[in-house]
């Protein structure tokens, strides 16, 4: 009988958590929803889906999960976050509000809605050769981009805007992973396996 795969939290204080517990299950593990400190000490991974950073954030602080999230992340908590969870892991934001606060961890800078507004959402093939030679069908809404990163963080896939070498829009830094797309909206689940892979690989 196989072994069950890893518990993954999604932290359901907005956005895609319905979509991204249904893909982290076709990757293989288990998903519930996390909405208190209680069932985070539970999880073996997190991921923080899409939405608007800065409600986040104070949803997070009001609901006093802001400091058991950064003490999660600093033991080790393999965490992923897509868009405003992109924006929820670095280290350092531009153009966020001046009360706006963040778990960190990545050492990067984020600039947020940096790709638009709502109506400039858009869908593109990426290249991410951390999953192999098939590109990958990202959804950007209001996304966040990666405007640098530090000497240990790994760019996973960029986007060209026109002359330069690419827009950061995926990273991996240690146990944590962000995308400044949406991969729950796609029903290509190899973003997920990537990160079921780190969590059960601990």
């Amino acid at each position: 009988m196989s072994q069950p795969g890893p518990l993954i939290g999604v932290l359901s204080l907005q956005g895609d958590v319905r979509e991204h517990a249904r893909s982290i299950e076709r990757a293989g593990a288990r998903a519930v929803a996390v909405g208190s400190e209680a069932v985070l000490s539970g999880v073996q991974g997190l991921v923080i889906p899409g939405g608007e950073s800065t409600t986040m954030s104070k949803l997070a602080l009001a609901d006093g999960l802001m400091e058991p999230l950064r003490d999660a992340r600093r033991a080790g908590l393999p965490m992923y976050g897509s868009c405003a969870g992109m924006i929820m892991l670095a280290d350092q934001i531009e153009d966020a509000r001046p009360d706006q606060e963040a778990i960190g961890g990545i050492d990067m800078v984020v600039r947020r809605n940096a790709f638009g507004r709502q109506v400039d959402s858009f869908e593109i093939d990426v290249d991410v050769p951390a999953l192999g030679s098939a590109a990958f069908p990202a959804v950007f809404i209001r996304a966040p981009w990666v405007e640098s990163v530090g000497p240990d963080v790994e760019v996973l896939a960029r986007v060209n805007r026109g002359g330069d070498e690419g827009t950061i829009v995926a990273v991996r830094q240690g146990a944590l992973l962000a995308t400044a797309f949406h991969p729950e909206l796609t029903g290509d689940d190899r973003i997920h396996g990537m990160f079921v892979q780190m969590v059960s690989s601990r």
